[in-house]
């Protein structure tokens, strides 16, 4: 395993900034149990979350207004509140690489502490917390808009799950119209009483993914799911080039 060092390097690689005060990185990845096993140690990463959910919660709420102008108080709401959901930026975290990096003290690390979803949203938050006091706020809004990618993009795979179809068309509706989606049943199998469809969508003849269920509508639904996985993906990635 690559040591402390290498790891907070590589973090930084990913994040596009290079910390000047590297004491400020380093407390925002010590997770309170470390402290038990490391007296030296005087401070985790706790008020750095503190700062670090006010701030995020301003870039995210600024940068929603600014990207759904039409939409009222409440969807707004219900957006960011998605954006901000424990389990969301624990995956966040988990695409920088933000769980080899944390100092974790030796029962937490036993018990699977690295990839406690609790311990990573509070870590996240507490590097935007650095990322602000190492720099300022448009440097870490910077950052943080390149770890999200693209927010709708986001949205339609976070809010997608009980209407995948639905959140697939109003992810493309708005640059490619009304008509650009079409699912198409390529494959039928089973026996009468447990048929399987398999369903391909695609986007103006661009194959965008595949969903397997016990009726159409079930395959249509995974192959949306699938869409949005691979359209978040693809937003990810061109945000990190």
């Amino acid at each position: 395993m690559p040591d402390h060092t290498t790891t907070l390097s590589a973090l930084q690689t990913r994040l596009g900034h290079t910390f000047r005060d590297t004491t400020l990185l380093t407390r925002a990845v010590t997770h309170p149990s470390f402290l038990a096993d490391h007296p030296g140690e005087s401070e985790s990463n706790q008020r750095l979350e503190f700062l670090g959910d006010a701030v995020l919660l301003l870039i995210l709420t600024d940068e929603l207004f600014r990207q759904f102008p039409g939409e009222r108080e409440g969807p707004l709401s219900a957006r960011r509140a998605a954006l901000l959901r424990g389990g969301f930026l624990a995956g966040l975290a988990h695409e920088i690489g933000l769980a080899a990096c944390l100092l974790l003290g030796t029962g937490e690390e036993r018990a699977g502490g690295r990839d406690r979803p609790a311990a990573l949203e509070d870590a996240f938050e507490a590097l935007v917390g650095a990322l602000y006091l190492d720099s300022d706020l448009p440097n870490t809004r910077r950052v943080v808009l390149g770890l999200y990618g693209d927010l709708p993009a986001r949205l339609a795979l976070v809010e997608g799950a009980a209407n995948p179809k639905g959140r697939l068309q109003e992810l493309v509706q708005p640059r490619h119209g009304n008509d650009a989606l079409r699912y198409e049943v390529v494959r039928t199998g089973g026996t009468a009483h447990a048929r399987e469809f398999e369903v391909a969508v695609s986007l103006l003849g661009r194959p965008l993914g595949v969903g397997t269920g016990s009726s159409k509508k079930l395959a249509e639904e995974a192959a949306a799911n699938a869409a949005l996985k691979a359209l978040c993906g693809e937003a990810a990635g061109m945000s990190s080039s």
